[in-house]
């Protein structure tokens, strides 16, 4: 029978889509807040970095897949983009929406999707983005798979996922920052230890820069890029539709 990974387990894929499913409920009132903890307030510039990546257009369609607390959308929707934002995950779409009407942020799409199945039409946007996402979809290969049916012809993919550091003496450092500190400030903030150590487990289960850029060209996409920042503590990967 196949297994997958949820952290450092290996686990059924039903039972990983439910068990990440219970850990994103369980954090999602404080997702943003536990970010700003946790990287020390830096995703917010990766996030910016990865948008001028992106370089959303006025009036152009953008799906922006695991996006349920609109971090990335906000950005790109500023930019005239149409932004459709599409979570597996309801109770992290409800605080996207709440921080949007917070914000007066009209226009915007949300839409509740596996990454897996989409239910959008081949062909129906210019470009796909997810941020700190594709780690937790259960069979990554299938979500890259739609991503590639649901672009345009000359459409962009754009990723932004913690991968593996190569810098050695700041891999130590990380490694026991995240392993014995993080799960440590998930429980005083958030009040769940567990969750936390799941989400710092899943970052070092997820394929390296090299593997992840081979699966993405096996999608289907073409001129595929990885750029690393911090030594590959977080990296941007790419690729065109063709």
């Amino acid at each position: 029978m196949e297994k997958v990974s949820f952290g450092y387990e290996d686990v059924d894929p039903q039972e990983k889509t439910r068990r990440v499913g219970d850990v994103f409920r369980s954090v999602a009132s404080r997702y943003d807040l536990m970010n700003d903890f946790m990287s020390g307030g830096m995703h917010r510039l990766w996030k910016d970095h990865f948008v001028r990546r992106v370089k959303p257009r006025d009036g152009e369609s953008i799906l922006d897949m695991a996006g349920g607390t609109g971090d990335i959308a906000f950005r790109m929707a500023a930019k005239g983009a149409n932004v459709t934002v599409a979570d597996i995950n309801g109770e992290m779409l409800k605080v996207g929406m709440e921080r949007a009407k917070q914000r007066g942020i009209d226009g915007l799409v949300w839409s509740e999707q596996n990454a897996e199945t989409l239910s959008f039409a081949d062909k129906s946007f210019d470009a796909y983005t997810i941020a700190f996402g594709i780690r937790n979809v259960t069979h990554i290969d299938k979500a890259l798979a739609e991503a590639h049916r649901v672009l345009k012809t000359g459409g962009r993919f754009f990723c932004l996922e913690f991968s593996t550091v190569t810098w050695p003496g700041f891999k130590t450092v990380y490694d026991n920052y995240s392993h014995h500190l993080v799960p440590k400030i998930g429980k005083a903030v958030a009040g769940d230890e567990e969750s936390y150590r799941y989400l710092v487990e899943s970052i070092r289960r997820f394929p390296d820069m090299p593997t992840f850029k081979g699966m993405i060209d096996k999608a289907g996409f073409v001129q595929t890029k990885v750029e690393p920042i911090l030594g590959g503590l977080v990296a941007i990967h790419s690729g065109w539709k063709i």
